[in-house]
């Protein structure tokens, strides 16, 4: 199962930052709870400060559970450490199923 999310950063500094800084650091996090980043990205243009990522969960994970491991370990406090989280101003996620015929699966 993968899962796009789109963060809405409230500026370009904060945007900067949160991909370079602790995004970053999520990737290193995320394998020890089965989650695999598969890229990361920001949005250029004129529609805000956004960050997208793709994502997989092992398969038959309860992804509202691993969210929930994940947000609440110590190893997520270390990576937000130092970034106000009023600077996301949302977060939007989509479930995606590969497709047989996906280069990515």
């Amino acid at each position: 199962m993968f899962q796009l999310r789109i963060y809405t950063l409230r500026t370009p500094e904060a945007l900067a930052e949160y991909a370079a800084v602790h995004w970053a650091r999520h990737v290193t996090t995320f394998p020890a709870f089965g989650v695999t980043t598969h890229g990361v990205w920001t949005q250029h243009g004129d529609q805000g400060n956004r960050l997208v990522a793709l994502i997989a969960y092992p398969p038959g994970a309860d992804v509202g559970d691993v969210t929930r491991r994940v947000m609440s370990s110590p190893e997520f406090a270390a990576d937000m450490a130092g970034f106000d989280v009023a600077d996301i101003l949302d977060v939007q996620s989509t479930l995606l199923d590969p497709t047989q015929f996906s280069p990515i699966r």
